[in-house]
């Protein structure tokens, strides 16, 4: 059984860090595009980064670039979000995801239960 199990949430004022990070089980990381996910109350999920399969290329979504950095480690099977200077915006659940269906993060693989980030002003 595939598991993705987040950590590493919490609440932490604006300007400061956290580091998420998403233990897996039951797969490697080889050959899967993985990436992080987030949705605030009241809004759409969206795409905060990604590592392509195919190339290995980041991505970051805007608003995120400079602050958050996305990191893997194959022989532990875990993937990080480092997240630095924090924002009151940036506060979500934050999901990683893992798919092989493709080598880009389109949320269609395997999904974490997620971990809350909170980010006071």
């Amino acid at each position: 059984e595939v598991q993705l199990v987040e950590s590493g949430g919490g609440l932490v004022q604006a300007g400061g860090s956290l580091r998420l990070s998403c233990a897996a089980s039951g797969l490697t990381f080889d050959g899967f595009a993985i990436g992080w996910f987030r949705q605030a109350p009241g809004k759409e999920r969206e795409l905060v980064s990604c590592i392509s399969s195919a190339d290995g290329f980041v991505y970051y979504i805007d608003s995120v670039k400079g602050r958050f950095t996305i990191s893997s480690d194959n022989a532990k099977n875990a993937m990080y979000l480092q997240m630095n200077s924090l924002k009151p915006e940036d506060t979500a659940s934050y999901y990683c995801t893992a798919e092989s269906q493709s080598s880009w993060c389109y949320g269609i693989g395997y999904w974490g239960k997620g971990t809350s980030v909170t980010v006071s002003s």
